[in-house]
């Protein structure tokens, strides 16, 4: 299976979508969830971030952070 990624007029997305989910063979990924992993994502950084500084949680030095990517 191969994947693309397209950019579509927002006033075209619905009717892109269903147009596309209408194709036997293309499976379409719940754009929903997608919006509530980023928001649950969101909300996990804000919480650490309010967590260091509170200082209840250490950070990572970005030079340890670089040599673990």
């Amino acid at each position: 299976m191969r994947q693309i990624t397209l950019n579509i007029k927002e006033g075209k997305f619905q009717f892109f979508m269903e147009l596309i989910k209408s194709f036997d063979f293309v499976k379409v990924d719940n754009e929903e969830d997608s919006k509530k992993e980023i928001i649950a994502n969101l909300k996990e950084g804000f919480n650490e971030m309010k967590l260091y500084k509170e200082g209840k949680m250490k950070g990572t030095q970005l030079k340890d952070f670089l040599n673990e990517l």
